[in-house]
């Protein structure tokens, strides 16, 4: 289960840093704050691998370019833009963490009784789950606090204040249509019950076994709930991508990046774009699919190479 979490959150976080380059540009944010040198003065390897990316997705868009002048009065962008490398780049950290204990384990003996190299048959503690268990809760706050900023990257569009000139709810008849209000709630739901979902497992225990097993890692419990926390935040994820592309195919005639048109185009394969009101549902889960399935990592990678 472990070596599985790893694996979807590597992938998952290659995605996040897709959805954060295309909400940066389709809420008219800067790339200025990803600057290697900038991400240099806080050294976590992590972090300046999430920037990388976000710079070579964010390369040569048109969009980014038409508010790059001095008649750009804003000072800096929202926390949810601004500091997308540094919630990424630290749940990237925690995610090889947790991939040097998975290692470690598998390169273990936790048999009790044990045979020594010397052919000794000792009792022992190596079977007590604490290693893994407290990765596998490590991982579902990971999980959570990414989707949390997604999630308020996915309400920033919706809001007329706060989206930079796009129509209210990105609906295509503004007051009558809901636009994307209930992926937003969708999201804002799942990321919700993540929150609690990242409470740790691994502090608890009940004694058994006649209070010789007195004290116990729960770690299957964390791992049941990680993979919930996986399954959410590619959903939050799906939404963010399918309400940012939404948001960049409104900035048109303004053309995105390479890199993120190559994302849309792909994605259009599966669901609609700007429209009338329908039904969001078949929407949502046409996106998961295409995040689940490795697509919107291919497609950005067709222009931007293998990311970090």
């Amino acid at each position: 289960m472990l070596v599985l979490a790893i694996t979807d959150l590597r992938n998952l976080l290659k995605v996040a840093d897709l959805t954060a380059a295309m909400s940066v540009e389709g809420l008219l944010g800067t790339d200025n704050v990803f600057a290697a040198d900038l991400q240099a003065l806080r050294p976590h390897p992590g972090q300046a691998a999430s920037a990388g990316n976000l710079l070579r997705i964010l390369a040569g868009s048109a969009i980014r370019a038409s508010h790059d002048d001095e008649g750009c009065t804003r000072v800096q962008d929202a926390y949810s833009l601004r500091c997308a490398p540094q919630v990424a780049g630290a749940a990237r950290d925690t995610v090889e963490h947790a991939a040097v204990v998975a290692g470690r384990e598998l390169a273990a003996a936790v048999d009790n009784p044990v045979i020594t190299l010397d052919g000794r048959v000792e009792s022992n503690g190596n079977f007590h789950g604490a290693p893994v268990a407290y990765v596998l809760d490590f991982l579902a706050i990971v999980a959570a606090d990414v989707a949390s900023m997604s999630e308020r990257r996915t309400d920033r569009f919706l809001d007329v204040a706060r989206n930079n000139g796009l129509n209210a709810f990105l609906a295509d008849d503004p007051g009558v249509d809901s636009g994307h209000m209930i992926a937003q709630y969708t999201a804002a739901g799942i990321v919700s019950e993540m929150k609690r979902l990242a409470a740790p497992a691994s502090v608890d225990s009940i004694p058994s076994s006649a209070m010789q097993e007195d004290h116990v890692s729960m770690g299957w419990s964390g791992a049941r709930k990680l993979r919930r926390s996986i399954d959410g935040l590619t959903r939050v994820l799906a939404v963010e991508l399918l309400t940012a592309a939404r948001g960049i195919q409104l900035r048109s005639p303004l053309q995105p990046s390479a890199a993120t048109g190559a994302v849309i185009n792909a994605l259009r394969g599966t669901t609609a774009g700007p429209g009338a009101d329908r039904f969001m549902a078949p929407q949502i889960e046409a996106a998961v699919q295409f995040v689940a399935t490795g697509g919107a990592v291919r497609a950005v990678e067709t222009v931007t190479g293998p990311l970090s």
